[in-house]
């Protein structure tokens, strides 16, 4: 399978969260393709460690790796770190607005750790959506914007809803963002919803020590991701070692369901819905 053009080397890709996880994996990708890289974090030490590795790949291939200190919360740190990069390299080819954070939270309780999370997982995104698309359409080459949801954004579980609804709202926005892409005249900027599944990265090793069995590596996600993009996919659902594909999609269209068949909402964790569920599959 040919790479996305924008994944060529000599292009400039741009990621924020890149101290760590599915961020500092992608940059590892991109900088095997011979692509120039900024990596974006609010955690300037790790960062700073995590970058040379992401150099001694580059190095090897002809790349060059810039790294920037910013909050995303902030528009004017998107604003800042667009003025930089394209005043170094003249474009943008990758933006993958890749930046969030987990925060426990109950629907009226916690409501300064809802307003964190809104403002990192959605806001952030959004800041780097408004910093950087229009200077992305106007120089006229293939690039993408890479937005990363959650699947708690999609069938909302119960347990952390501040989570749930930044995730539910940057799956929205992306929708929204290609759908204008894709109905701009000549623009060769494509948005897409990276939505990993049960990953191993700095949020999960708060609270786990060692990788779960069911868990996927950020380098598989990349992996994933990159295929995904290559074939023009929007949604990289990426399924990890206990939830498959077929499964990702058979529990999409229960929820789905809720709405259309005017069942409880979420009553896929209902009691008086669990065996229904269980034997629900989905039409061939």
């Amino acid at each position: 399978m040919n790479h996305h053009p924008a994944l060529s080397a000599g292009n400039v890709a741009v990621i924020t969260g890149a101290a760590d996880g599915i961020g500092l994996a992608a940059a590892k990708r991109f900088a095997q393709f011979g692509m120039n890289l900024v990596m974006a974090d609010i955690n300037g030490e790790l960062l700073d460690s995590t970058a040379s590795e992401v150099r001694n790949i580059a190095s090897q291939h002809g790349g060059e790796v810039g790294i920037h200190i910013l909050d995303v919360s902030q528009l004017s740190d998107l604003t800042a770190l667009k003025d930089r990069v394209f005043a170094r390299f003249g474009r943008v080819n990758v933006l993958m607005n890749n930046a969030g954070t987990y925060l426990p939270t109950h629907s009226w309780e916690e409501i300064e750790q809802w307003r964190h999370l809104v403002e990192i997982n959605l806001w952030g995104i959004l800041h780097g959506v408004h910093a950087f698309t229009q200077a992305m359409i106007d120089q006229d080459e293939a690039a993408l914007i890479i937005n990363t949801g959650s699947k708690q954004g999609i069938t909302n579980p119960p347990g952390n809803p501040a989570y749930n609804v930044s995730k539910a709202a940057v799956k929205s926005a992306t929708e929204s963002l290609q759908h204008e892409l894709r109905n701009t005249e000549n623009c060769q900027v494509s948005a897409h919803l990276l939505v990993p599944g049960f990953t191993f990265t700095g949020l999960t090793k708060r609270h786990l020590k060692e990788k779960p069995a069911g868990a996927w590596e950020p380098e598989q996600v990349a992996d994933y991701m990159i295929e995904a993009l290559n074939r023009g996919s929007f949604y990289i659902i990426c399924p990890d070692n206990d939830v498959s594909s077929p499964e990702d999609a058979r529990r999409i269209m229960w929820g789905a369901g809720d709405i259309s068949n005017d069942r409880p909402a979420l009553s896929r964790w209902d009691l008086a819905y669990q065996d229904e569920f269980k034997g629900f599959k989905l039409k061939q």
